[in-house]
């Protein structure tokens, strides 16, 4: 279950105590059962319906009711990445996989924030030295989240219950070696290029560790330095490699 999830869940149940606890407190409104009012007597046991009503129902919805899967083609943010990422938990082959790559996300948009916060100490955001690093650092982003959109869609191509059952007819010998061993590469496809691109965005993390040691380092710049430093020919080396394979 998405912790998204079990966060409404909880806050619907809360909310209705909250609720309840203000009508039924004698402090408070103090509604009571069986009192001279028959007005409050009833407005009493309308509350405690109702309170189970919106219980049963809504945690019925909030349990029962399928989330609709992000498609990698939908996402447009990196909080879609993220709960594109989450909803394929259930995958239980890809569980570590998916846990670091949303690490990877986190430790990336903290870099990203470091490095633009230092750039801003340095230039002026209208400087041509902010624009060159800024720039570097979009095109980045672009090929870090590109990648797990390549993720995505290996994830949901990927037939676990297919895969599970793949495995357990090995086991019984039920075909034979080679065809089984044939059917098992297909996946194990599927696994290697999760785990190579997630390796993939480690170094693009790197690549953003790199840049921020060398900013941190400058002090003035002159024309065509930028150019110049290691990590922005690193940066440029990889975003061209990726273009040629787009």
């Amino acid at each position: 279950m998405r912790i998204e999830k079990i966060l409404k869940i909880a806050g619907l149940n809360l909310g209705i105590s909250v609720v309840d606890t203000i009508l039924f407190s004698p402090g408070l409104v103090g509604i009571q059962l069986g009192g001279a009012s028959i007005l409050a007597t009833a407005f009493g046991a309308t509350a405690i319906f109702m309170s189970v009503v919106v219980f049963v129902y809504g945690n019925y919805k909030l349990l029962v009711e399928k989330e609709k899967l992000i498609q990698p083609g939908e996402i447009k943010t990196p909080e879609d990445c993220i709960n594109a990422l989450e909803q394929n938990y259930g995958k239980k082959t890809f569980v570590k996989d998916i846990t670091t790559i949303l690490e990877q996300i986190e430790r990336f948009q903290k870099k990203q924030a470091t490095i633009k916060d230092i750039l801003l100490q340095k230039f002026k955001s209208t400087e041509m030295s902010y624009a060159k690093f800024a720039g570097a650092i979009l095109d980045l982003e672009n090929v870090f989240y590109l990648n797990i959109k390549s993720i995505l869609n290996k994830l949901n191509a990927f037939d676990e219950e297919e895969y599970n059952r793949i495995w357990k007819d090995k086991a019984k010998k039920k075909f034979s070696t080679e065809l089984m061993q044939t059917k098992l590469s297909i996946y194990q496809e599927y696994i290697t290029f999760v785990k190579d691109a997630a390796e993939d965005n480690e170094q693009i993390i790197l690549k953003l560790d790199q840049l921020l040691l060398e900013i941190s380092k400058l002090s003035s710049l002159e024309d065509g330095e930028i150019e110049n430093m290691n990590a922005m020919k690193a940066i440029d080396e990889l975003i061209n490699r990726t273009k040629l394979y787009k």
